[in-house]
């Protein structure tokens, strides 16, 4: 296997691991890094298996076999920095917590070179970051949509990297963690509270979405209604939900909530069958709707543990502009108060 001054990893297979695919077992036993990373060191030869380097990343895996991965050395990142703004709601030297607004890329990607948090992390933290999976960069361990504003935590070394991933792996079962998120959505639930269990998978005709469809992965949503909002003829026409993921798959909230016909407000992709609502709402909550431009959907409560404090600190984010006014001229069309508690109410 090719030597390395970076770190190593060194674990046994599990008897229910057996007859999987080598780069399966490392990215759920290593989640730090994505399965595509596993692969990539996988075909570099920097994993062996009892001591014989294997390079083919679909390898069957067999019970009690000692896997070695050899991750190397920090380098950086190609990602080049740049100085966006960034509102940071916390740092210390193992993570940052911060507000993203609507409309910024989390990561690069194909089309998304610049211009990204990542980009504006790596110019923000400096120095400060670790090699994390053999590169000095912010861990990503959680993402929201370019669309969706609100509370993001990235870890800054290797230790808050791992602690974070799996925290969010385990979706707070049997941890501290908590994410909350606030959705305007077209009518409203007859019921004051529920819960969406559907599994979400890749859309079987648009690559580029997601639906709820027999054989995807287990996905749970949670929701709440805190608003009502009456149109012209007294009927609700809209509501404002909160909803706490139990799963976080891609866009869960966005397909769960359209697959009990609620879609979020300005989604373009799983609620344009319902842009002709707009017409029941008056002229000032209309012109609401036309200018957000995006889906109203605001990630507003995020609790974690702490990679190295050993607490639970609660990080929160109010309504950005362009929510706060939808929600203020949904809310002169006469509201019909739903069954929030009085902390969610001020979120």
């Amino acid at each position: 296997m090719a030597s390395t001054q970076g770190r190593s990893e060194r674990l046994v297979v599990a008897a229910e691991e057996a007859g999987e695919r080598l780069d399966r077992v490392l990215a759920a036993r290593v989640a730090e890094l994505s399965r595509s990373r596993h692969k990539a060191l996988i075909l570099a030869g920097r994993v062996a298996i009892d001591g014989a380097t294997i390079r083919d990343p679909g390898h069957r895996v067999n019970a009690g076999g000692l896997i070695e991965l050899a991750l190397p050395p920090a380098e950086s990142d190609a990602v080049a920095p740049e100085a966006i703004p960034l509102e940071v709601l916390f740092e210390d030297a193992q993570i940052i917590v911060i507000d993203k607004p609507a409309g910024l890329v989390v990561h690069p990607a194909a089309g998304n070179r610049t211009g990204t948090l990542v980009n504006a992390l790596v110019a923000h933290c400096g120095d400060s970051l670790s090699g994390i999976g053999g590169v000095k960069r912010p861990g990503i361990v959680h993402r929201l949509d370019k669309d969706t504003s609100g509370v993001m935590v990235v870890a800054k070394t290797d230790r808050a990297h791992r602690a974070l991933s799996r925290q969010f792996a385990d979706h707070g079962r049997t941890g501290g963690l908590r994410r909350g998120y606030l959705a305007f959505v077209w009518g409203a639930p007859e019921r004051p509270r529920g819960t969406i269990d559907r599994p979400i998978g890749r859309h079987p005709h648009a690559r580029d979405k997601m639906s709820v469809r027999a054989g995807g992965r287990a996905a749970v949503t949670h929701w709440e209604v805190l608003e009502r909002y009456s149109g012209a003829d007294g009927a609700p026409v809209a509501s404002l939900l909160a909803c706490r993921l139990e799963t976080g798959r891609t866009h869960q909230i966005r397909v769960h909530l359209a697959s009990i016909g609620h879609p979020l407000i300005g989604d373009a992709v799983y609620g344009a069958g319902f842009r002709t609502k707009a017409n029941q709402l008056g002229p000032k909550a209309r012109a609401a709707v036309a200018a957000l431009g995006r889906q109203a959907l605001h990630a507003y409560l995020l609790v974690i543990e702490h990679p190295s404090q050993g607490a639970n600190p609660e990080f929160r984010s109010e309504l950005p502009d362009d929510l706060r006014c939808l929600r203020h001229s949904l809310a002169s069309q006469a509201p019909r108060l739903g069954s929030e508690s009085q902390d969610q109410s001020k979120a």
